[in-house]
């Protein structure tokens, strides 16, 4: 733990949730986010795509801070029918996509890229979580009470859906929030 604390971190993501939850990793990072291009091959399947994007991200410092480790990561959501969901861009998208999963399951995978001298390490975790059946009324309090428009999947695991729509999880807790961190603490100590 001391050795990371040492590490010059930088956090690639205006993501609140990630800031957070390396905060409660107790390490020392900065903030820097880039506009990157995150459209990608739409041939690539799911796991593909979220790293391909977290790569782009990664890409984009080349080698701004070689002594640094850059961290990038990205979010999706894939439903038992297979369809991606990321982020909604209305009321209506965020409605549509917990309508889907009400009632089901579906995978949450993140994707990481840690860049540190020109080297680009990426991973990725999935997790499965199971929703109980969600009214219509449920769906729409959350929405309009949470505005969940920066979250993959239209919700926020940390949040009132969570604590009464979820069944069961299966996998890292913290990589529904947005950043598998206890993958990603193993990753670091790897990192010489």
């Amino acid at each position: 733990m001391i050795d990371l604390k040492q590490k010059n971190i930088i956090l690639v993501s205006q993501s609140p949730r990630r800031s957070q939850l390396l905060k409660e990793l107790g390490l020392n990072f900065e903030v820097i986010v880039r506009e990157t291009d995150e459209v990608v091959d739409s041939k690539l399947n799911a796991r593909d795509v979220v790293c391909a994007i977290a790569q782009k991200k990664a890409e984009a410092f080349g080698n701004d801070f070689i002594d640094a480790y850059v961290i990038t990561a990205d979010t999706i959501v894939v439903t038992s029918a297979q369809d991606i969901l990321g982020k909604p861009k209305s009321r209506d998208e965020a409605f549509q996509a917990l309508k889907i999963m009400s009632g089901d399951i579906h995978e949450v995978i993140t994707a990481v890229c840690i860049l540190n001298k020109g080297k680009i390490t990426t991973f990725s975790e999935s997790t499965e979580v199971e929703f109980y059946p969600l009214s219509d009324e449920e769906i729409m309090y959350y929405i309009d009470r949470y505005e969940p428009y920066d979250k993959a999947g239209s919700y926020g695991i940390q949040e009132w859906i969570g604590r009464i729509g979820i069944k069961s999880i299966k996998g890292e807790y913290t990589n529904v929030v947005g950043l598998p961190t206890a993958r990603l603490y193993q990753e670091l100590k790897k990192l010489k």
